[in-house]
């Protein structure tokens, strides 16, 4: 196989799962954001520990979807959840880090830090999961 040919192969791939991984993780925010807002705004529970609680069921969401659809791994399955898992701990991280800057730094309402931290997270945890988790 040429250089050509792995190029015009993996270009769609990558194009392919992309679009997958952002469809996925399309109802893993839309999960996430469901339930910051609950907790936060409902339940009145504090930005952070809603948003670690709401993060993580979006991760496991989305990892389920990952491994069958995205990705199509079915193999190590464990290993492969604790890597997804130690990528999502990444957006959790930097979204905790966006609410000291923003919310707390600077009185942004941590709504609105949390829908704009999301764009950002995905492209992060897609190029992650993709050489780690999944590869």
């Amino acid at each position: 196989m040429t250089a050509e040919t792995t190029t015009t192969t993996v270009a769609p791939r990558i194009s392919r799962q992309l679009i997958s991984y952002t469809l996925v993780g399309g109802s893993g925010v839309a999960l996430d954001l469901l339930v910051f807002l609950l907790l936060h705004n409902v339940a009145g529970m504090n930005e952070q520990f809603a948003n670690a609680i709401s993060t993580t069921l979006g991760i496991a969401n989305n990892f389920a979807l990952n491994a069958r659809f995205t990705f199509e791994r079915r193999d190590r399955l464990v290993v492969r959840f604790l890597r997804f898992y130690a990528v999502g701990l990444t957006g959790i991280a930097l979204t905790n880090l966006l609410f000291l800057a923003f919310t707390d730094g600077l009185g942004v309402d941590a709504n609105l830090v949390k829908a704009g931290s999301l764009p950002l997270v995905l492209a992060l945890q897609f190029v992650l999961n993709r050489k780690w988790s999944f590869a």
